[in-house]
């Protein structure tokens, strides 16, 4: 390989050593620079290709023409990633310090919550994987090559497996092939390629066969596939050269000839990929659970050591209450929530799959779709479908000019009718779509096909009624157009400047023109006329008439604009990111009903500081001609401002922002790395499928929020009582066996939080688990939980009706167990978020069931057999009487507490 001060072409000129590896081993932006002979003997084949024995010899050496795709986790692997959850994780430490403390029964019951959480969330990842896995697909399967038997055989043409594909292979391109490895040009007619997927460019790309790059091909100059003066391109000047194409591109139109300069992992596709992903970083769902659990966690890891000192210095009990200590600790702990968040997210996920083919492939990401305010995304194929569509015909005064349209229909026609092999220009199809049919048809003579260097397209038509005379009919380029037409020059000015005015407007525009030709002259004596024979060439595209101006838009996706307002009513920020000129973005937006704004150039965030970034990022809603590291750029800013971002791409341009952002999403037609770097897929590339993502997202969220909520609060304030009854009372509060038995009624009726049906209508704000907040909320609650807790404590005394009762333990015990499973229920059925009627009246569901039983578990156990054998006896019915009215009270203070919360946020 040369040094790195040695010029590529003195490289190639300097004879390779034998055994040494093949040039085609070098760096191959170097071969960019290189003429097509240098390239060739830089590779060392020709224009007849490969024999299959140089193939073969190659495809060892270099490997096969695939890109390194993703490793997918196994069940196992993905069940031990479950046991990083911090809930996950302090039950399983609890279970075991239950199970060293001879606890055996808390200690089983743990560790099962152990074991089903992380088989719940395993599953539901491993069936995600399944379902991505059928969607994968090939970047190409086959590829039309040039191969030889012998060196001196003739070259045939065949499809090989794109796999096979070696560089130095000689490969044909044709419309519609997906350009399989990077190539080098060597012919070319009319080719022109789409490269979204690499450089999010939404117009195609002209390419031809140039023998050296020139100076057009720079990032700034006009793109030739685009006829408006004023388009850029707005990606490197690698990709801009005309004589490459590159893995991941597709042909549009033409065909050409090219030579393999590199496959699989050297390829500028593979390279973009950016081999393994970077360490992502945590969520929005995250870090709103870690920063809830480490506040339980430190105050879980306090409370023991807190009451075993407690109980020494007053009770003079120490490593007896061991036991108890531990139970204090998993009373505060929510066992369930891991099933329950699990089950949650993996019901909704698998509702989205299956009512709007939406495969959420990381369970939380669910979570942060419904938190997410900030919704990045792209204009091509997103907020636009990936064409364009006529906008006016205009005269040179910029007045409608019906006649325009029709002579660039009369072009459009005759020039893919009388091509050689018609391919259909995207612009020629938008200006027959909207030209209405005439009754008398021109009748077609020639055509002159669009090419890239002249830039214009030329149909030679003859009218029925005008015999003797062909009538040219040119369209392209406004420049180009216009220096052929007879013209002043402040009249070519002016209409430059209409050009120039349109085309800032955010529209494409082509100029049309015309010139008559005699097709047949007379004798010089006058005698029969003497019929043109010379073929029209683009020597005749000159002396025109000029007709006027033809102006397209890009067609609006049809769900975009409703889907935009669903995405603005649930107070979510959509910033547009595109590599499209500034005002063809501003106008697709404007179109759709989104304010653009003053929309940025992505290059000028370059030179701006950390603080006047943010600022820029928070105040613009259009950045125009962004590279890939402007849009993963945006989205850090935006999360580093503490948004939850969401980002739709497509391409190879877009996977920096995609792992960049909290939720990345892609449709099932992006590039394999792009869906593979995704978060949810959507089986189209539809706002409407993101619409729906949220309102499930959030739907998850407000029961996940719900159960936490219900049920830290109770356990808090059960965990309140029981510290103080530990320090008042001359016995335990409660028995081991009385712990464990309450703690499975309150798992097993917390389970229906999985279940429940939420409100059809997602909340109109984000939902996020924000901890200060979250920690007054079961504060405020669990004191209130604490204080009905100590009440019963009063009725207790007041219904056996002598001062000593508060020393028999069976009474209290028995007691107790009966009001926590009851405020337990108050709790759940009063602060769940279930289905209301049109009065406001929730609906009853499994929430509502749950309680019901949890209630009638707290009644009927300790008169059952069981309450015996659980240390529990039967109590009057002053009691009951006298415990109804704490509840009633209990439930009045709950429910002006809940409306409280709700008033304040």
């Amino acid at each position: 390989m040369a040094s790195a001060p040695e010029t590529a072409a003195t490289a190639v000129g300097r004879r390779r050593p034998s055994g040494s590896a093949s040039p085609a081993d070098e760096a191959h932006p170097d071969l960019t620079a290189l003429t097509s002979l240098q390239v060739l003997r830089h590779l060392e084949t020709g224009p007849r290709g490969l024999t299959e024995a140089q193939a073969e010899e190659r495809l060892v050496r270099f490997g096969a023409n695939t890109v390194p795709g993703p490793r997918t986790d196994v069940w196992p692997r993905l069940f031990v990633r479950g046991l990083r959850d911090p809930f996950t994780a302090v039950l399983l430490c609890l279970g075991l310090v239950s199970a060293a403390v001879a606890a055996w029964g808390t200690a089983c019951v743990t560790l099962c919550l152990v074991l089903v959480s992380c088989a719940l969330r395993a599953s539901g990842e491993h069936r995600a994987d399944r379902s991505m896995a059928g969607l994968r697909e090939l970047v190409a399967t086959t590829a039309t090559v040039l191969r030889r038997a012998d060196p001196d055989g003739i070259p045939r043409v065949r499809d090989i497996p794109v796999g096979e594909l070696v560089p130095g292979d000689v490969i044909r391109l044709g419309p519609g092939d997906l350009v399989p490895a990077d190539v080098r040009l060597l012919r070319a007619s009319g080719l022109t390629v789409r490269q979204a997927p690499l450089t999010g460019e939404s117009t195609a790309t002209a390419k031809v066969a140039a023998d050296v790059p020139d100076a057009a091909d720079a990032p700034d100059s006009p793109n030739p596939s685009n006829p408006s003066h004023t388009w850029h391109s707005s990606y490197d000047g690698v990709f801009a050269q005309r004589q490459l194409c590159f893995q991941g591109s597709s042909v549009a139109t033409g065909g050409g000839t090219a030579v393999v300069l590199a496959t699989g992992a050297r390829t500028r596709f593979a390279s973009a990929c950016g081999g393994s992903p970077p360490r992502r970083e945590p969520s929005a769902f995250d870090r709103s659970v870690h920063g809830i659990s480490w506040v339980l966690i430190r105050f879980m890891l306090l409370t023991p050591p807190l009451v075993l000192m407690a109980n020494a210095a007053l009770r003079g009990r120490g490593v007896e209450t061991l036991p108890f200590a531990v139970a204090v600790a998993v009373g505060l702990t929510p066992e369930m929530l891991p099933v329950i968040v699990t089950t949650c997210l993996a019901r909704g996920a698998s509702a989205l799959a299956r009512t709007h083919k939406v495969i959420v492939k990381r369970l939380p990401a669910l979570h942060d779709l419904g938190a997410v305010d900030v919704l990045c995304l792209d204009k091509t194929g997103t907020l636009t479908q990936d064409r364009p569509v006529v906008h006016r015909a205009l005269d040179g005064a910029g007045r409608d000019a019906p006649d325009v349209l029709r002579w660039a229909a009369v072009n459009a026609w005759w020039t893919l009718q009388l091509a050689e092999l018609p391919t259909p220009d995207a612009l020629d199809e938008a200006i027959l779509d909207a030209a209405a049919p005439e009754e008398e048809q021109d009748d077609g003579v020639a055509a002159l096909p669009f090419d890239p260097v002249r830039r214009l397209a030329t149909a030679v038509v003859r009218h029925p009624r005008r015999l003797g005379v062909h009538t040219l009919v040119v369209k392209g380029a406004v420049e180009n157009v216009l220096e052929r037409c007879v013209l002043e020059e402040a009249e070519r000015v002016r209409l430059f400047a209409v050009a120039a005015r349109e085309a800032d407007d955010g529209l494409r525009v082509l100029a049309v023109a015309t010139a008559e030709f005699p097709h047949s002259r007379l004798r010089s004596s006058g005698g029969t006329p003497i019929a043109r024979t010379r073929d029209y060439t683009p020597a005749d595209e000159r002396g025109l008439t000029f007709r006027g101006f033809l102006t397209f838009r890009d067609a609006l996706a049809p769900t975009a604009a409703e889907a935009l307002k669903a995405l603005v009513a649930r107070d979510i920020t959509v910033k547009v990111l595109t590599g499209d000129h500034p005002g063809t973005a501003a106008r697709a937006c404007r179109d759709l009903g989104l304010e653009p704004g003053a929309v940025v150039a992505a290059d000028r965030l370059d030179v701006l500081g950390d603080a006047e970034l943010a600022e820029t990022v928070r105040c613009t809603t259009v950045f125009a001609r962004c590279t890939p590291e402007h849009k993963a750029r945006i989205a850090a800013v935006l999360r580093a401002g503490g948004h939850t971002v969401g980002f739709l791409g497509d391409g190879v341009n877009d996977l920096p922002a995609l792992r960049a952002a909290d939720v990345g999403i892609a449709p099932r037609a992006a590039v394999d790395v792009a869906r593979e770097s995704a978060d949810v897929v959507l089986a189209e590339k539809d706002l409407t499928a993101i619409e729906h993502a949220v309102t499930a997202g959030r739907r998850s969220s407000v029961t996940i929020a719900t159960y936490l909520r219900s049920t830290l609060s109770s356990n808090l304030g059960n965990v309140i009582a029981m510290l103080a009854a530990g320090l008042l009372l001359p016995f335990l509060p409660m028995l081991p066996a009385q712990v464990l038995a309450q703690n499975l009624c309150f798992d097993a009726a917390q389970l229906a939080f999985a279940y429940d049906r939420p409100p059809p209508d997602a909340p109109p704000r984000p939902t996020v688990l924000r901890p200060r907040a979250f920690l007054r909320f079961i504060t405020g609650f669990g004191a209130l939980n604490a204080v009905a807790d100590l009440a019963t404590f009063a009725v207790l005394a007041l219904a056996l009706n002598r001062p000593d009762s508060m020393d028999d333990a069976t009474v209290f015990h028995s007691g107790w167990f009966t009001e926590n499973l009851m405020t337990q229920a108050l709790v759940m059925l009063l602060l769940r978020a279930g289905r209301r009627t049109a009065a406001g009246r929730r609906l009853p569901g499994p929430v509502s069931w749950a309680a019901a039983a949890l209630a009638g578990a707290g009644l009927l156990l300790p008169l059952s057999p069981l309450g015996p054998l659980l240390g529990m006896t039967a109590l009057p019915v002053l009691f009951y009487v006298l415990l109804a009215a704490v509840l009633t009270l209990y439930a009045v203070a709950l429910t002006a507490a809940r409306r409280g919360a709700v008033r304040s946020g």
